[in-house]
C-alpha cells in the first residue's frame, strides 16, 4: 500500500516567488492587476486599433514629460517652491553585474544546446527544438508581436489564479496527459529512435575538438579586436 499522507503541494503564490509580483498575478492586490490590465489595454488599443506608430508615441510622451520638467523647475526657482521630486537616475554595478551575470547563464545554456546538437548528434534534443521553433513560428504567424505580447499580459493574469483555485483538478489532469505524453513517446523512441545510427565514440571526440578549435579562434579574435 502507498503512503496515506500526500505530499505537500507547493503554493501557486510560492511558485511565483512570493512577493509583489505574486501578489499581482494572483489578484491580491487589485489595485496593481487593474494597473496592468488596463494599462495593457490601452497601450494594446492604441497600437493595434487607433493606428498610433510606437516610436512617435514614446517621442510624444517622453517630449511632454521633459517639457513639463523643465517648466516645473524654471517655476520652482522663480517662485521659491520645491523642484520636481526625481529619483537618482543612475544605473548601480551590482545591477549591471546580476544582469550579465543571468544573460551568461541563458547565453551558455543555448550555447550548449547548439553544441548537443551540432558535434554530439543529439536527435532527442534536436526534435524537441525543432518542435518548439515550428511552434513559435505558427503562433507568430497568427498574432504580431504586439498581440502576441497582450495575450501574454491576460493570461499571466488569469492562468495563475484559476490554477491556484482548481489545482488539486488541473494537477490530476496534467498528470494523466502527462503519462500519456510519456507513454506514446517510449513507443517512439523503441520504434524509430534507438534505430537510428549514432556517431562512434572516435568521431564525438574529433567533433568536440574541432568545435572546441572553433571557439578558441573566436576568443583569440574578440581579444585582438579589443588589442
Amino acid at each position: 500500500m502507498g503512503d496515506s499522507n500526500p505530499t505537500p503541494r507547493t503554493s501557486v503564490h510560492q511558485a511565483l516567488g512570493g512577493g509583489k509580483v505574486a501578489d499581482v498575478l494572483l489578484w491580491r492586490k487589485w489595485s496593481g492587476g487593474v494597473v496592468l490590465l488596463v494599462s495593457a489595454t490601452t497601450l494594446w488599443y492604441l497600437f493595434e486599433r487607433a493606428g498610433y506608430n510606437f516610436l512617435s508615441f514614446v517621442a510624444n510622451v517622453l517630449l511632454l514629460l521633459v517639457v513639463i520638467l523643465f517648466f516645473w523647475a524654471k517655476s520652482a526657482s522663480l517662485l521659491n517652491r520645491p523642484l520636481p521630486p526625481l529619483p537618482n537616475l543612475e544605473i548601480s554595478e551590482k545591477t549591471v553585474g546580476r544582469v550579465a551575470d543571468e544573460l551568461q547563464v541563458w547565453i551558455n545554456y543555448v550555447l550548449s544546446i547548439a553544441h548537443d546538437i551540432a558535434i554530439g548528434r543529439n536527435l532527442k534534443l534536436f526534435l524537441k527544438v525543432a518542435v518548439g521553433l515550428w511552434l513559435v513560428s505558427y503562433i507568430g504567424s497568427l498574432f504580431n508581436f504586439l498581440t502576441l505580447v497582450y495575450v501574454g499580459v491576460i493570461l499571466s493574469l488569469s492562468v495563475p489564479l484559476i490554477y491556484d483555485k482548481y489545482q488539486h483538478h488541473i494537477d490530476e489532469k496534467l498528470s494523466v496527459t502527462h503519462r500519456i505524453i510519456q507513454t506514446q513517446y517510449r513507443k517512439i523512441d523503441e520504434t524509430v529512435l534507438r534505430k537510428l545510427p549514432l556517431p562512434s565514440n572516435k568521431e564525438k571526440k574529433m567533433r568536440v575538438f574541432m568545435w572546441s578549435s572553433v571557439t578558441r579562434g573566436i576568443g583569440f579574435g574578440f581579444q585582438d579586436v579589443k588589442l
